[in-house]
């Protein structure tokens, strides 16, 4: 698993939760399948930029709130 994904996964899911929405519920919001948001929540999918601001959309929030900060590679 790439730690990037990890890390990108697991804000969007704190998120998600933080709004008190279901992965169903973020899934038709943006527009894509809830198994993909699922993959996407655990690091397990290199999601598209498109598919990032969508869900960034449904959650009310700007990208850079979920990728800020994010571990310089080494």
């Amino acid at each position: 698993m790439d730690p990037y994904l990890d890390i990108l996964g697991r804000r969007i899911r704190e998120r998600r939760k933080k709004l008190g929405m279901s992965q169903e519920g973020l899934a038709h919001e943006s527009g894509l399948d809830r198994s993909y948001v699922g993959r996407i929540e655990r690091g397990e999918h290199n999601l598209t930029f498109v598919s990032l601001v969508r869900l960034c959309r449904a959650m009310r929030c700007d990208v850079a709130s979920l990728t800020g900060g994010l571990p310089s590679s080494k």
